[in-house]
């Protein structure tokens, strides 16, 4: 039992946490986007500050990518070609309303009162007439889909991020996020549901969630690995801009975008010679 509840935890946490390229849904190689990507790290040393633990944290990755090429990616792409869309949505519907009472209760915790009323609305609309989160009724009435997490909240209640964790298979996480984890798990319907159905339900339905989630990255891990030469950098430094964009709602201080500005920016970091300075700020531009 013990070792089915543990099973049914990780697979909560990787249909729930794995982001190993979600958060590159919105980069390309242009040289406007390496240049905004690079003055959203809140470091002055990335190499230094922002990623403290990057030895370990590069064995973890190149573990989950050699796994992930190896075993995950291969049965993604097989559930993509022979199950159809229109499936695959209603799927990705459920596990997404399994977990949204995180979603609800973060946007409380956060003071977002009306949005985290709305958000439990959501879910029991889904719940109920979407039959169990298959269908996404909520939308059609106006009960808009939110992102919140722990983590999130941690960053509004004014915990910093400090540093940059990669957890094996999870994919990129920080000091800050990785404490959320506990939350997320109690959050989610799946985990109640191993203590009524057991392991021969939860374990199925979380492996399907998880080939799943994986499946529905597929296509921006791929334009990630077209567009980054430092594939370790660019999820690095794209998580930390996707997780401050979640905290400040789109809308970041201005003292957090102005970290690095534009003018103090040598005009030589543009030229094409210099695209690996660009793609790993802690290398050394001299050599």
């Amino acid at each position: 039992m013990k070792l089915s509840r543990l099973t049914t935890i990780l697979l909560i946490l990787f249909t729930t946490v794995f982001a190993g390229c979600s958060t590159t849904s919105n980069k390309n190689n242009s040289k406007a986007s390496s240049n905004k990507i690079t003055k959203s790290i809140p470091y002055s040393d990335p190499c230094i500050e922002g990623d403290p633990y990057e030895k370990f944290n590069r064995k973890f990755y190149n573990v989950t990518e050699s796994l992930d090429e190896s075993v995950f990616e291969p049965v993604a792409d097989s559930y993509v070609d022979s199950v159809p869309e229109s499936v695959r949505e209603s799927v990705g519907n459920f596990y997404a309303n399994l977990a949204y009472p995180n979603v609800a209760l973060n946007g409380l915790l956060q003071g977002k009162v009306k949005q985290g009323l709305g958000d439990s609305l959501r879910f029991v609309v889904n719940t109920t007439i979407g039959l169990g989160g298959i269908f996404d009724p909520a939308s059609s009435i106006g009960l808009k889909k939110h992102d919140e997490d722990f983590g999130q909240t941690l960053g509004v209640w004014g915990v910093d991020n400090k540093s940059y964790v990669y957890l094996p298979i999870l994919g990129p996480s920080s000091n800050r996020d990785v404490i959320g984890l506990p939350v997320t798990i109690a959050s989610n319907m799946l985990f109640y549901a191993g203590f009524v159905a057991g392991a021969p339900v939860t374990i199925p339905l979380g492996l399907l969630g998880a080939i799943d989630k994986r499946a529905q990255y597929s296509e921006k891990m791929r334009i990630r690995d077209q567009a980054a030469l430092d594939r370790y950098v660019f999820t690095r430094e794209a998580y930390w801009q996707h997780r401050e964009n979640l905290v400040f709602d789109g809308k970041p201080p201005t003292d957090y975008d102005n970290l690095f500005p534009e003018e103090d920016l040598d005009e030589e970091l543009y030229d094409t010679a210099d695209t690996k300075y660009l793609n790993d700020p802690c290398s050394d531009k001299s050599s």
